[in-house]
C-alpha cells in the first residue's frame, strides 16, 4: 500500500523513503558519503521493488534543487532532478524542515532504533548492514505503520528495465565530437571508433553516461564503440585543404635584383 508520494532524505550517510500515506518505511540504503550516487542506487533499489510513484518530497539539497540563482549554465536541474523527469516522476522541495515533520520523527526514531539494534547485532561494516536493512524495515513497519485511508497503490508498475533504469540513474553530461570524431571527459580523450568514415558524426552531440567504472558514449540511442587516450598522445587533427592553405606559413623570396643582393658600396 502506498500514497500518491513519498518522502525522501539523508541524514548521517543513510538514506530514508517513508511513505507519507501509511508512514510504512519503503526502502533505507547506506552509503559513505551522501551524494547523488547514493541516491541514484537507494531510488534504483526503490522503484525495482515498488514501482515508479507520481512524486517525491524532499528537502532543498544541492542533490535535489539547483540552489544558485544566478548561475549562468547549465539546464537549471540537477542530474538527479534529470533522472526524475525522465522517470515521469514529479519533484517537490520542502520550505522548512517542519513541512517534512513525518520523515524528520522518523529520522529521530531510525537514530536511536536502527544504531542499537546494529551495535546489539555487532554490525560494523557496510556490507552486513545493507543486509540487515530489510529485516530491520519488516519489524519497523509492523510497529510504526498505519493503515491508509485509501488502498489503492499508485506506483506505476510499468518500470523500464534493469539496464535502462540504471542508464536513466547515472550521471550524463553532453559533449560535441571533433573532426577526429573526438571529445574530452575528465581529462581523457574518447575517439569514436568506426567502420567506414563517419562525416556526418562531426560536431554532432554525444551522451556521455557514467556507470561505475565504465563510460557509454550515446548517439542516436546507440552506444558508440570508442578508445581511449592520453591528451598527450593524441593524432594530428583533420583540417580541410582550405585551412591548411589559409594557415600554412609564407617566407617570401627577394628577386636576384632586389637591394637586399646588391654588393655594398665601397
Amino acid at each position: 500500500m502506498a500514497s500518491l508520494n513519498s518522502i525522501t532524505h539523508a541524514i548521517l550517510h543513510r538514506t530514508v523513503f517513508i511513505d507519507d500515506a501509511t508512514s510504512r518505511l519503503v526502502q533505507l540504503y547506506f552509503s559513505e558519503q551522501e551524494t547523488t550516487e547514493a541516491y541514484f542506487r537507494a531510488t534504483e533499489h526503490y522503484i525495482l521493488e515498488h514501482g515508479i510513484p507520481l512524486g517525491f518530497y524532499s528537502d532543498k539539497y544541492g542533490v535535489f534543487r539547483v540552489n544558485q540563482r544566478e548561475a549562468l549554465s547549465g539546464t537549471g536541474e540537477t542530474q538527479f532532478g534529470r533522472a526524475l523527469r525522465e522517470l515521469g516522476i514529479d519533484l517537490q522541495c520542502a520550505h522548512s524542515p517542519q513541512a517534512k515533520g513525518r520523515v524528520e520523527r522518523a529520522n529521530q526514531t531510525l537514530q536511536d532504533r536502527l544504531v542499537k539494534e546494529m551495535r546489539l547485532r555487532g554490525i560494523s561494516d557496510m556490507q552486513t548492514a545493507q543486509a540487515f536493512l530489510h529485516e530491520f524495515i519488516l519489524d519497523y513497519n509492523r510497529r510504526f505503520a498505519v493503515a491508509p485511508q485509501n488502498s489503492l497503490d499508485a506506483h506505476r508498475k510499468n518500470i523500464p528495465n534493469t539496464a535502462s533504469l540504471k542508464t536513466i540513474l547515472s550521471p550524463q553530461h553532453q559533449r560535441k565530437l571533433t573532426k577526429n570524431l573526438e571529445l574530452s571527459f575528465n581529462n581523457v580523450i574518447y575517439q569514436i571508433q568506426t567502420k567506414t568514415p563517419s562525416y556526418a558524426m562531426r560536431g554532432a552531440s554525444i551522451t556521455v553516461i557514467e556507470q561505475n567504472d565504465r563510460v557509454l558514449l550515446v548517439y542516436k540511442g546507440q552506444s558508440l564503440p570508442y578508445k581511449t587516450m592520453d591528451k598527450h598522445n593524441r593524432p594530428a587533427k583533420i583540417s580541410d585543404s582550405k585551412q591548411i592553405l589559409l594557415t600554412k606559413k609564407y617566407t617570401p623570396k627577394p628577386s636576384a635584383n632586389h637591394p637586399w643582393r646588391r654588393p655594398l658600396s665601397a
